[in-house]
């Protein structure tokens, strides 16, 4: 029987005006879907005009200006809903769905569904539910004593995966996914008797204990930095917020 990190695997990517997830907007995004190791990976690719200023910073990261995205991207509304449908439509197949962090990337969706299409990603997912595997909460818990940083880049290098054009989504979204891959197979004793499902499920308490730990080193440091633990989507703030 082929394991989950032998078998078919989406991954999905965005670049952003920046890092807030309630107010910043998506400029692009990137599906990537790949159905073994070594197949060749099928992606799908959004640009956005966000309808606001791209930041110098933001730009700095992703290359993205306000020029090209005026020229070249297309209007929010009906990215959001392509986007949101086609990942219901790897939910449908049941394909498990690698999101480098992802209670950013998918809060970030969400949001911006409800801002141009009046509506949540779970309206768009209905009754099929994500199976993300997020290549960050699943290292940390594996690998909890390593030290040093662990964003996508420190795990490709840790992992030994190429990263070609770092910060554009689709290029991150397939690195994210090898990284898995590469993590199912370093760790195969723990984790190939694991669905999926199951992962998705422990994933949500590790990145929780995980949230704590670091909420409690910002504590012992006097930064006041809230560290939330919802994973892998972060729940709607209060009106009144």
């Amino acid at each position: 029987m082929t394991c989950w990190y032998e078998g078919p695997l989406a991954a999905f990517d965005t670049e952003t005006t920046g890092v807030d997830v309630e107010g910043d907007r998506i400029v692009s995004a990137a599906l990537v879907v790949q159905d073994g190791p070594g197949a060749r990976p099928r992606s799908t690719r959004w640009l956005v005009n966000p309808g606001i200023p791209v930041p110098a910073g933001a730009t700095a990261v992703h290359g993205l200006t306000d020029e090209h995205l005026q020229r070249n991207g297309r209007w929010p509304a009906p990215v959001m809903d392509e986007v949101a449908k086609c990942l219901a439509e790897q939910c449908v197949a049941g394909r498990p769905l690698v999101i480098m962090n992802a209670p950013f990337d998918l809060t970030l969706l969400d949001r911006e569904l409800k801002r141009h299409r009046a509506a949540s990603l779970a309206h768009y997912l209905g009754q099929n539910p994500m199976r993300v595997l997020d290549p960050r909460v699943l290292d940390k818990h594996l690998d909890r004593y390593r030290k040093g940083r662990r964003t996508l880049t420190d795990l490709c290098e840790h992992y030994g995966v190429t990263l070609e054009g770092a910060h554009d989504a689709a290029a991150d979204a397939l690195a994210a996914l090898e990284v898995v891959r590469a993590v199912g197979r370093r760790f195969a004793t723990r984790l190939e008797r694991l669905t999926p499902t199951e992962l998705h499920t422990l994933q949500a308490t590790w990145h929780a204990a995980q949230a704590r730990g670091l909420q409690a080193w910002f504590t012992r440091q006097g930064t006041p930095e809230v560290v939330d633990t919802a994973w892998p989507l972060r729940p709607e703030l209060p009106a009144a917020a």
